[in-house]
């Protein structure tokens, strides 16, 4: 761990410091936890340091933690495997495939699951960008049952991350990463890489098709708060969309912007997040996990020199679990 002083950090990570899109040379990345704030020691008790739980990996996504069998699940994207971690058994493949159930054609560059969450009957609800849907998984059984694929007839993008609503409404982020060539895939159908909504009768309703490269997505404790992330090196930002009370978008406005930590050449974008209860937000970017309060402000940086593109809270909210490039870590939490 790094030991850097508030005012030290602060000089260096806050205030809008750097001009956006300035040219700079890479500056080092955080490593451990970067305190910005005295807030943050009540989110990670003092003198926490991140611990690898497992590597070998081609590049994790997609965590959350399972409490009803005490495990985590988490996404090795590329390789099409959902991998189970528990401190009683380690890491061992849990879905293979995850996602693509039939061979990799080469016009796909992400064939397995990506983003995890789970519904209120703790079925796991997979963003599953090589099939191109919306996938829920019996845990029990690891039936798979495609929930959407479609948008008035076109095949989606390649989904990338899930949440599921207390009503089951699943919010869900559509961009091209899963596509060989990008944007320019021949086996895109919608012109937009959409934010969208899937009710639990089936209809599907596109939210917001406006944003380049949407990627994470969160909700508030109260559900009055959607959260995006766009991973987009232009403009890599954090979106919050006022819900009403039906669940629909009434108004986006800029949560986070982290062009400045860009700026830096620090690993990692605007990617996966988690939303702690307490409503505070764990979102990867530039140099790892971002904390932040509900309002936005930046309380700290998590990070261990990789791109870290997502977290989830575990174990009784007592740990923070980290995808990290080509392996699983942990951080305590204050429980």
């Amino acid at each position: 761990m790094t030991a850097l002083t508030r005012r030290a950090a602060l000089a260096g990570l806050g205030g809008g410091m750097l001009v956006a899109g300035a040219a700079r040379a890479a500056e080092p990345a955080p490593l451990g936890v970067v305190r910005l704030d005295p807030r943050l020691d009540r989110i990670v008790p003092p003198g926490a340091a991140i611990e690898t739980l497992a590597t070998g990996y081609r590049w994790t996504e997609g965590p959350v933690w399972v409490a009803r069998g005490d495990y985590l699940l988490f996404s090795d994207v590329p390789a099409n495997v959902v991998h189970r971690w528990s401190r009683r058994d380690g890491a061992r493949p849990f879905l293979d495939p995850s996602g693509l159930q039939t061979p990799i054609p080469p016009t796909i560059r992400e064939a397995g699951a990506n983003g995890l969450a789970l519904d209120h009957q703790g079925r796991l609800i997979v963003a599953d960008s090589g099939t191109r849907a919306i996938v829920r998984v019996d845990l029990a059984t690891r039936k798979r049952t495609v929930l959407a694929d479609r948008y008035r007839g076109r095949r989606f993008n390649s989904c990338n991350d899930v949440v599921v609503a207390r009503s089951g409404a699943i919010y869900f982020t559509d961009p091209t990463y899963g596509l060989a060539e990008g944007p320019d895939s021949p086996l895109r159908e919608l012109d937009v890489m959409g934010l969208y909504r899937l009710d639990p009768d089936g209809t599907v309703t596109l939210l917001d098709g406006t944003q380049r490269f949407p990627n994470g997505i969160g909700l508030s404790p109260d559900e009055r708060t959607l959260y995006l992330s766009r991973s987009d090196d232009a403009a890599p930002v954090v979106l919050a969309y006022a819900l009403d009370a039906r669940g629909v978008p009434t108004g986006s406005r800029l949560f986070r912007d982290m062009r400045a930590e860009k700026a830096r050449g620090w690993p990692g974008s605007p990617d996966g997040m988690d939303v702690a209860a307490a409503g505070h937000l764990f979102a990867s970017g530039p140099g790892g996990i971002h904390v932040l309060s509900p309002a936005g402000e930046l309380l700290g940086i998590i990070g261990n020199g990789r791109p870290i593109a997502n977290a989830c809270v575990g174990e009784g909210g007592r740990s923070l679990f980290l995808t990290a490039s080509d392996r699983i870590c942990r951080l305590a939490l204050v429980g």
